[in-house]
């Protein structure tokens, strides 16, 4: 059985490397400010507790031994990856940021999507349960701390992040500010036709 701070070790590698979390964090902080991006930090941080719950409970280890639920998973999420890049991509140049406001429920559905979406939180967290928990020991409330540690990470890295490019943002030309929603857009089309493509 793995110590706990090999688990803090794990959970700080798995925060601070790139994927659809940070690819929309990035996005939706150069579209719409911080506060969106706030927003979209806390809808997938949500949709990291129920990857950990559904995993605690077993539902993941169901989906993930059923072909035909991963693969409708897996498809979902790459289409859905797929269609938030393209729309940064060929979206008309124009920022909501004067309508800020309107624009956080926005960045919470799109957080929320992507990490409800993507199949490999699931894996994921059914690969890193059993490592941690003590054979005997109540399953669910040591996942979701364990899931909980890994959102606190999450909040500090993304939150960094959004700070940081809104800030670059309010000195940036919005055709710059442009370029760099153009090539969070990219990222995720790139995550998404990954994901379309990865074998089991």
């Amino acid at each position: 059985m793995r110590s706990p701070w090999e688990f803090l070790a794990i959970a700080v590698v798995v925060t601070i490397t790139p994927g659809p979390g940070t690819a929309t964090v990035l996005r939706v902080a150069a579209r719409d400010g911080r506060r969106a991006a706030t927003q979209a930090i806390l809808g997938n941080s949500v949709g990291v507790l129920f990857w950990g719950a559904l995993s605690a409970v077993g539902v993941s280890s169901l989906i993930l031994a059923s072909t035909i639920a991963y693969d409708a998973l897996r498809v979902a999420g790459a289409a859905m990856l797929v269609a938030i890049g393209v729309r940064s991509l060929v979206g008309r140049e124009r920022s909501s940021r004067p309508n800020g406001e309107r624009a956080r429920p926005a960045g919470w559905r799109t957080g929320l999507l992507t990490s409800t979406s993507n199949p490999k939180l699931a894996a994921f967290f059914v690969a890193l349960f059993p490592q941690f928990v003590h054979p005997g020991a109540p399953v669910l409330p040591l996942a979701l701390a364990m899931a909980a540690t890994i959102v606190v990470f999450d909040l500090v890295w993304f939150s960094t992040l959004a700070f940081t490019v809104d800030r670059a943002s309010t000195v940036l030309r919005p055709r710059l500010r442009r370029t760099l929603e153009r090539v969070a857009g990219g990222v995720m089309v790139a995550f998404g036709v990954q994901l379309a493509a990865e074998a089991r």
